[in-house]
Formats: C-alpha cells, sequence, structure tokens
C-alpha cells in the first residue's frame, strides 16, 4: 500500500461537508461518511480524554449497526426526543492533522453545535476526535469521537441529536 498525502483542505472540507448533511437531516448521505465497523462515540460530560465505553458511562457507544439503527430512529417521527426535529447549526474549526499512518489519519477539530427546539436554545461546544481513511471513493470516517466541552448537562439535560 502507499502512503497516502493528507491535505488539510480536503480533511476540513469533509469534515464541514459532514456538519451540513447533519444540519440539512441528510441523515443517511451522512451514515454513508463511515466505513463499515465504524464508531461513534460521546462520553459523559467531564470525562477523561483516555475513558472507554467498557468501563465508563457513555451517552453514545455505537458501533456501526447501532449507528444505523439511531438513523433510522431519529428518522422515524415516532421518535418523540426529535419529531418535530431540532434546528441545529454546527461550526466546525481549528481541524488539525495529528498523526497519518498510510491511508489513514487521525484528525482532531473544536466544534459549537446549537440546537434550537420548543423556543429554546442549547449549546454544545466540544472537539471531535476522528480516525479517517482514503478508499477509492473517497474518504471514510473510522471512528468519531465528540467530547463535550462541559462539566455537566445543565441546562441542555440530554444529548439527542448527533454531534
Amino acid at each position: 500500500m502507499t502512503a497516502t498525502v493528507w491535505g488539510h483542505r480536503e480533511v476540513e472540507d469533509f469534515l464541514i461537508a459532514e456538519a451540513a448533511l447533519l444540519d440539512s437531516w441528510e441523515l443517511d448521505a451522512w451514515f454513508e461518511l463511515f466505513a463499515e465497523g465504524a464508531t461513534y462515540e460521546v462520553p459523559q460530560a467531564a470525562a477523561p480524554e483516555d475513558a472507554s465505553p467498557e468501563t465508563s458511562l457513555f451517552y453514545i457507544a455505537d458501533d456501526y449497526f447501532r449507528l444505523g439503527q439511531r438513523v433510522r430512529r431519529l428518522k422515524n417521527p415516532e421518535a418523540h426526543s426529535e419529531f418535530p426535529r431540532s434546528v441545529c447549526v454546527r461550526v466546525v474549526s481549528n481541524v488539525r492533522i495529528v498523526k497519518t499512518e498510510g491511508n489513514r489519519a487521525h484528525v482532531e477539530a473544536v466544534f459549537v453545535t446549537y440546537r434550537s427546539k420548543n423556543e429554546i436554545t442549547d449549546i454544545f461546544p466540544g472537539h471531535h476526535r476522528y480516525i479517517l481513511e482514503t478508499r477509492d471513493d473517497g474518504l471514510r470516517i473510522v471512528s468519531k469521537r465528540s467530547t463535550l466541552a462541559l462539566n455537566n448537562l445543565r441546562p441542555q439535560g440530554r444529548v439527542s441529536i448527533i454531534l
């Protein structure tokens, strides 16, 4: 396998496109960004960086199958936590390629997700950690961990959206 040259602009554009898919509620297209076998995790607020879903509480600890189920549930009108769905705006910034290994890159980014529902706007700040992989058909997410930069979830109360 030949080494892949990772361009910052390509990675940043990919993360911004991912956020746009979520903002526009194109959940099936968003799910297609994930490689088969991928994971999506959101550790508990104030969890240590090295927290593991095997030993710590996570708000979300989805393998590829469970992530697909989450997408289907969110699109279902009977999913009361998101029907009617929230209006969200995601901002992604400070994108850094931390490490590369062949066709994989470890990427970090800062995010702020604004969620508006029932006349209340919640703000979810934090950082994403990705492992991205290049394939013949483009970049794919191998893992995504969204860590909230909060001590707790007050006043938000819960995470019912995809960060």
